[in-house]
């Protein structure tokens, strides 16, 4: 049994996502960051990083936080959604999963912040956030291009990127200039674990562009 602490957020539905494709059996503790709550020290004791999401694994007691690292711990201890150890697959998993992690989840989080939630604010973060994030939709639109997948095969790769993309209107890309791009979305928000994680811990309707 897992013990999931999250809220609704890109970085919480990566670990929701998978958890529900990997069919591990799992508890649901929403963490409200709009009231604070993760700043309440039993939080704290669990990820002192003070962000969601985080896990507690009942079955070793281990606790994780950074949804990077809870991922790459999952797939390790189901054996699943990550290609074979050492094959070049397996490090364009690791390669795309660290790019979301170092870059698209990051600078589309400023993005959000700046276009979304503060717009007017400031036209210099405006245009540099929305200009690297139309960059790095067309980096993953590209790499596209002659896949089905980020990583050959659907990884936990797929599963971290897509969250952010489901935002892409709050960070006023035109979803429809990346046929690639667009294709793949509809391929991941059609299945049904993606359906069922995308609304932990609150029902949300995956957007469909």
């Amino acid at each position: 049994m897992i013990d999931l602490y999250t809220w609704g957020t890109p970085n919480g539905r990566k670990v929701s996502i998978a958890l529900e494709e990997m069919r591990l059996d799992y508890n649901v503790h929403p963490v409200d960051i709009a009231k604070d709550e993760q700043y309440e020290p039993s939080f704290l004791a669990i990820s002192p990083n003070n962000k969601i999401p985080a896990i507690v694994d009942q079955d070793t007691g281990l606790n994780l936080m950074e949804s990077g690292a809870i991922l790459l711990y999952l797939a390790n201890k189901t054996g699943t959604f990550m290609p074979k150890s050492g094959s070049e697959d397996y490090w364009r998993c690791i390669e795309w999963l660290m790019w979301q992690m170092g870059g698209f989840g990051p600078m589309l989080g400023q993005a959000n912040h700046f276009l979304h939630f503060n717009p007017g604010k400031s036209d210099y973060a405006e245009r540099r956030y929305g200009d690297e994030a139309e960059r790095l939709y067309d980096i993953l639109d590209q790499h596209l291009e002659e896949r089905e997948f980020v990583a050959g095969s659907y990884s936990i790769a797929d599963m971290a990127i897509f969250p952010w993309c489901a935002r892409w209107q709050w960070q006023n890309i035109d979803i429809d200039d990346f046929d690639n791009l667009k294709r793949w979305y509809h391929a991941i928000a059609a299945r049904p674990a993606v359906i069922k994680g995308y609304g932990i811990p609150n029902p949300e309707e995956i957007p469909l562009p």
